[in-house]
């Protein structure tokens, strides 16, 4: 397939095809004048891209799970590595929507006097609810 095709049946841009082959993530076969030419098997890989992208790998990480032949050689620790970090992010994405939630309908007469928001502000300022943050915060125990 050239690489018109690919990025037609991909949905990727053919920049990003020639920029995943700079990166050594898909390879191609050859040349049909001047564009490029890719096996079948790309589709494949490009979807273990995307796939990789939206779990949230690098796409350093992503090029580590393909073997020399371009074939799916996937470290099932480094998957279970990402479910635990995507389950951190899911905790704290949730406490922070709770805490949000919370302050929408709080009875309290300004947020400055809502003990839940306070503690989401301080969680925020302490930077627990960056997408970094190694523990959730505790942000909503109960409607207060």
């Amino acid at each position: 397939m050239d690489i018109a095709e690919v990025a037609r049946k991909s949905g990727f841009p053919a920049s990003t095809l020639r920029y995943y082959e700079e990166k050594g993530l898909i390879s191609s076969v050859g040349r049909q004048g001047l564009r490029r030419t890719f096996a079948p098997g790309v589709l494949d890989q490009l979807a273990l891209v995307a796939l990789g992208q939206a779990a949230g790998f690098s796409l350093d990480d992503i090029g580590a799970m393909f073997s020399s032949d371009g074939q799916a050689s996937i470290d099932r620790a480094s998957l279970s590595a990402k479910a635990d970090e995507l389950d951190q992010t899911i905790k704290r994405l949730k406490a922070m929507r709770n805490g949000l939630r919370h302050a929408a309908v709080c009875p309290a007469p300004s947020h400055a006097e809502c003990p839940t928001f306070q503690r989401l502000l301080r969680a925020a300022t302490a930077g627990e609810l960056s997408p970094r943050a190694r523990k959730p915060a505790l942000l909503v125990r109960s409607a207060a």
